[in-house]
């Protein structure tokens, strides 16, 4: 997978990482993300063994310039050059692609999913009344110790637990819905390698994505276009996460929707817009197809009316705190296609 694709796993963790002088690392790591319900099926049927157990992939940073490699593919971002190799190493061939390109591209493709939502939403967001106020939302944030310990890439860390809430203005979740975040961090003691590395790829969204970097991974675009809700709960984990003390080295990020019960959006045959009409349409779809809410590790998607969206995760399986030259190369005999 390419860094370009593990952006929604990592780009809120990246920015936990304050500046440190240049590190050389290589690691392994895995990310995996599953989709719950009839989605999560799907996936799992045509996605093959990398969407049932996750992809593995090999990142070796020197520098300014990191490489990272899962299977024939691999990818090179050279942040002095501003410019990302990407590399099938099957064919034996590169192409190269500079920030600037990228940027234009992610433009683009907001622009087409933020039209597509709009065409898709079959009902308009309905007009507030005379005298009404338009619905606003408020964003809630807390971090606890988690009750778990255990050993990640042979190091012990210890649960944290990060919760963002987005719901309506002056309203509870039980009251008019809403979306939570669910974030579970197991840290281990600052690893200065590790945080140099979260720092590059911090740095790498800034530099292509600017202010919309919280929007930086395309699997995730037409989503945010069509709840913006979810936007706002990882911009403010960003922000807020940058107090947790330590490295993470496993990170689980679980979406959980609210609907509250006996709402109007569960009995409408179509979703409407915003917050309500995703909770409603995930609601509707479970029970039209008689099923079960499939089981979800958030303590919150417990909680009646809550079902889980998706669920990534990042775990780090291995780190050397060594890196050469050699190492983010390109490989020899690769042409440029």
């Amino acid at each position: 997978m390419t860094t370009r694709a593990l952006a929604l796993a990592t780009l809120g963790l990246s920015l936990l990482a304050p500046a440190f002088a240049h590190a050389d690392v290589k690691t392994q790591e895995r990310t995996q993300v599953r989709f719950e319900g009839a989605i999560g099926k799907m996936v799992n049927m045509f996605g093959g063994r990398g969407a049932r157990e996750g992809i593995t992939s090999t990142v070796a940073l020197k520098g300014q310039r990191m490489l990272s490699t899962t299977g024939d593919t691999g990818e090179i971002i050279d942040l002095a050059e501003e410019k990302v190799y990407t590399l099938d190493l099957k064919g034996k061939t590169y192409t190269v692609m500079t920030f600037a390109e990228m940027r234009k591209r992610m433009e683009e493709a907001m622009a087409r999913a933020e039209k597509d939502a709009a065409n898709a939403k079959p009902e308009p967001e309905p007009e507030p009344k005379k005298g009404e106020p338009q619905k606003e939302y408020e964003v809630d944030f807390a971090i606890t110790a988690g009750p778990g310990a255990k050993q990640v890439a042979g190091t012990d860390t210890k649960e944290q637990v990060a919760t963002i809430t987005v719901r309506e203005k002056g309203k509870t979740l039980e009251e008019a819905g809403g979306l939570v975040l669910e974030t579970h961090l197991w840290m281990a003691p600052k690893v200065p390698a590790l945080q140099e590395l979260n720092d590059f790829r911090a740095k790498y969204a800034q530099k292509v994505y600017g202010p919309m970097m919280v929007q930086a991974a395309p699997n995730m675009t037409q989503a945010m276009a069509m709840y913006p809700q979810m936007k706002d709960a990882m911009a403010k984990f960003a922000d807020e996460a940058k107090k947790l003390n330590g490295t993470p080295l496993l990170t689980e990020m679980v979406f959980i929707a609210a609907v509250p019960p006996g709402s109007q959006s569960e009995q409408k045959a179509e979703p409407a817009p915003g917050i309500g009409g995703l909770l409603g349409g995930l609601g509707r779809f479970r029970k039209k197809n008689n099923e079960a809410p499939a089981p979800a590790p958030a303590a919150a998607a417990a909680a009646p009316g809550r079902s889980t969206i998706l669920t990534t995760t990042t775990e780090t399986l291995q780190i050397t705190p060594s890196a050469t030259d050699a190492d983010v190369a390109l490989p020899a005999g690769l042409k440029l296609k």
